[in-house]
């Protein structure tokens, strides 16, 4: 019996490419080339499975070009490059690895708004540039953290876990808002209390951005929301791109209607807004929030455990479209 065929669209762990290769015909981009979307459907094609990192494109154009595919497997808990509608209508499965994450991205988070109020890349892009010749009462003042007011827009498992690592690590005072309110069980943990989105930006000394993409959600925070924000604010994005209208945030920067902002996460990416290369308030990351090798390496399983779970067992870990299984 010949194996189901997989393609892994990135470079990944040996170990991860070896346990695949026990159940399937694997191709796999080790040298991490950047395909085009006709590359993309050219390896594709007559294969079953695909192992995706969230920069590969699934839409109805791939799958009308790959009918021998059952399911896009997506290291990575964002799925917004799923066309899931597409998918579902092609009786394709989606999965995506949740839960793995949570706690690497919300440390990492917590980092990000450190460095972002206490102006950490400013000062060190200052101390090497050999422009540190004196102590002065006002060099890099940036905010407080302990005792502030942190505003998290969007609730889920990451969310909640900044939100306790500032309530009971900072003694922080958390708001948030979310879609729906969560159980009061939950608010107790988390030692937060729901506003109005309005109301989260007027108040929030720090705001965190932690909200899924969507059409809905694009460009949340945009000219007029940060125009809510206090002048001494500080806006952190580990969302995804296209949640913060980067130009806008851009100009709002330049002209210090806030703070300072830290993003790992960049519309277009990895491409990055210019004007944002130019403003000294603002801290940058590549998109790293899960970057620490047991995080990676349990993200990669999962999206294995969702290959060998459908393909050979029939029964997927994540699914994100389980109606394509009751349709089988």
């Amino acid at each position: 019996m010949n194996k189901p065929k997989v393609l892994v669209a990135r470079s990944i762990f040996p170990e991860t490419i070896a346990r695949l290769s026990e159940h399937f015909e694997v191709e796999a981009n080790q040298s991490d080339e950047s395909w085009t979307k006709a590359q993309l459907i050219a390896r594709l094609k007559g294969k079953q499975g695909v192992f995706t990192t969230g920069s590969e494109r699934i839409d109805a154009e791939v799958l009308d070009a790959c009918p021998d595919l059952k399911i896009c497997a997506n290291m990575a808990v964002g799925y917004n490059n799923f066309d899931i509608d597409a998918m579902t209508a092609h009786g394709v499965l989606g999965t995506n690895a949740p839960d793995v994450l949570t706690e690497t991205t919300a440390d990492f988070g917590f980092a990000l708004l450190m460095a972002t109020a206490r102006r950490i890349s400013e000062s060190e892009h200052f101390l090497r540039a050999g422009k540190w010749e004196k102590w002065s009462y006002d060099m890099f003042a940036g905010s407080d953290i302990h005792g502030s007011t942190l505003g998290i827009i969007g609730m889920g498992r990451i969310g909640q876990g900044i939100a306790k690592r500032g309530a009971l690590g900072f003694g922080m005072k958390v708001i948030y808002h979310n879609r729906s309110r969560l159980e009061a069980s939950l608010e107790a943990e988390c030692k937060a209390a729901y506003v109005g989105k309005e109301e989260l930006l007027k108040t929030a000394d720090h705001v965190v951005l932690v909200v899924p993409y969507t059409p809905a959600s694009h460009h949340t925070i945009g000219a007029a929301e940060i125009a809510l924000m206090k002048p001494t604010a500080t806006l952190i994005n580990i969302a995804r791109g296209g949640i913060v209208d980067d130009a806008a945030l851009a100009v709002a920067l330049r002209e210090k209607r806030i703070a300072a902002a830290g993003l790992d996460v960049f519309e277009g990416e990895p491409k990055v807004n210019p004007e944002l290369l130019k403003v000294p308030n603002v801290v940058l990351t590549p998109h790293i929030a899960s970057a620490t090798v047991p995080t990676r390496r349990a993200m990669a399983d999962l999206a294995v455990d969702n290959l060998i779970g459908y393909l050979v067992h029939d029964k997927p870990v994540t699914p994100l479209n389980p109606s394509v299984l009751a349709a089988r």
